[in-house]
């Protein structure tokens, strides 16, 4: 467009509009190099340098870490401790079936007896599966006297629909456990259960479960605010047409998640009430500032370094090798501590000449001038007291990889569903989310607990707590 818009063609215009044609031309060249400028920076950005996910590389494109290359074969090495799964006793298989020859391998000699002690060797097989079905026939009797009929009722705990507590269960964790979509959960049933299932079905079936669990995951929410230590973290999702944000709170024996359609610090609010006196483990997100007590991540911090290191400019690349050492010494201080190797007495003296150096140089990019440097540098030093928290607090962790590993299965749900369609799909996920991954710190098996869920909820019973023991 530029090339084709020559100075002779402008000079045959009016004085305006040859000044128009040039403001133009002038804006498209600054847009451009924009433009430029924008490529530039996100072609270089990497799950290593930002918080890109790891989901967004792929495999082959990640750089692999150097190491030499062994000369050992791949599998299993010669003289390598053998493996194997561990046989049940004898008095658990349904079936046992003894085995003996009746003859004599060399002569053919007729044999008789029982080996004490015979080779044994399990199978393991599935049953035939097929639906257990229960009929109830509700009579309805006329009353000899007055002429009223009367119709029996169903059992406590019988379902009004077709479908029972366990079946329940089932689909709802074929969707949110094992993220199937609706119609392939209704294949799955068809094809491997002798269920008859629709797509639609499944849906109502999501409903039941999402009311049976709904009171367990409010008293979650409830317990919040009563909590220590949170890790807290969100992802964009989608709600329909409109952009949503998936959050998750952590605590020590349980977690809650919580779709809503915005990432502003009325969902914090609402969750954790102005009763809330506890340390929030989290990222560097302007929300979270008004809860007060912080300990930012320094998972953050270290990929922020590392984009540091890969800018072009070199002012920018030495602050960013110089913070990246300190760095890695209170990561490796750390690591002695969690693992026990030295104490927290041992692990705080070490971090003393570590945080000394880190705030050091944090005044250093303050006063470098360079506008890369200067905002987040005046941001770390302004707020520095959030990045030592975890030396005052002994159940904080320096980092919120504790949430970031909450939302991982909630992530790839994400990826293969495309968000939700609804806001009862929305109160689904949230609350299979948080059953799924309570019941994972706690070591519960989850199958058991939505059933036992559904159960009470048909048969009005007090709800199932995830609370017990917490």
């Amino acid at each position: 467009m530029q090339a084709a818009v020559t100075e002779e063609i402008i000079a045959r215009q009016t004085t305006e509009a040859q000044a128009i044609i040039r403001l133009l031309l002038a804006r498209i060249a600054e847009l451009e190099a924009r433009i430029e400028e924008l490529e530039r920076q996100v072609k270089g950005k990497t799950p290593q340098n930002s918080s890109l996910p790891p989901s967004t590389q792929h495999p082959h494109a990640r750089p692999q870490p150097p190491k030499r290359k062994s000369k050992r074969k791949r599998g299993g090495q010669p003289g390598h401790e053998k493996h194997e799964r561990p046989l049940i006793p004898s008095e658990q298989c349904d079936d046992v079936q003894p085995l003996k020859p009746t003859a004599c391998r060399r002569c053919g000699a007729k044999l008789s007896g029982a080996d004490p002690e015979p080779l044994r060797h399990q199978v393991w097989e599935l049953p035939e599966i097929k639906p257990h079905v229960t009929e109830y026939q509700q009579h309805r009797l006329l009353c000899p006297c007055c002429g009223e009929t009367t119709c029996a009722q169903l059992p406590a705990g019988v379902p009004a629909g077709q479908a029972g507590p366990r079946l329940v269960a089932l689909v709802a964790l074929l969707m949110a456990y094992f993220r199937q979509s609706k119609r392939r959960t209704a294949l799955f049933l068809e094809t491997i259960l002798g269920q008859p299932c629709s797509a639609a079905w499944t849906v109502k079936l999501q409903k039941q479960a999402t009311d049976a669990l709904r009171p367990a995951h409010e008293e979650l929410v409830a317990a919040l605010s009563e909590q220590p230590q949170l890790g807290i973290d969100e992802s964009p999702t989608k709600e329909s047409t409109q952009k949503a944000w998936l959050w998750t709170f952590v605590a020590a024996r349980f977690t809650v998640f919580a779709l809503r359609l915005t990432r502003a610090a009325t969902v914090l609010t609402e969750h954790l009430t102005d009763r809330f006196c506890g340390v929030v483990m989290c990222d560097r997100a302007k929300m979270y500032w008004s809860l007060g007590r912080l300990q930012w991540c320094w998972a953050h911090l270290k990929r922020d370094f590392q984009a540091l290191i890969d800018h072009p400019d070199p002012q920018v690349k030495r602050l960013g090798h110089d913070l990246m050492r300190p760095t890695r010494k209170l990561f490796a201080a750390w690591a002695r501590y969690r693992d026990g190797t030295i104490t927290r007495v041992g692990m705080k003296r070490l971090m003393q000449p570590i945080r000394a150096e880190i705030e050091s140089l944090l005044v250093r990019g303050s006063f470098s001038g360079n506008p890369r440097l200067v905002g987040m540098c005046d941001e770390l030093w302004n707020h520095r007291q959030w990045l030592w928290t975890f030396l005052e607090h002994e159940e904080v962790e320096p980092t919120n990889n504790g949430s970031e590993r909450a939302l991982r299965h909630a992530v790839i749900w994400r990826k293969l569903s495309f968000g939700t369609q609804s806001d009862h799909g929305s109160r689904f996920v949230e609350t299979m989310l948080t059953v799924i991954e309570t019941c994972r710190q706690q070591g519960r098996n989850t199958f058991a607990f939505v059933a036992d869920a559904v159960q009470a909820h048909f048969a009005q019973h007090p709800h199932a707590s995830l609370l017990a023991g917490v």
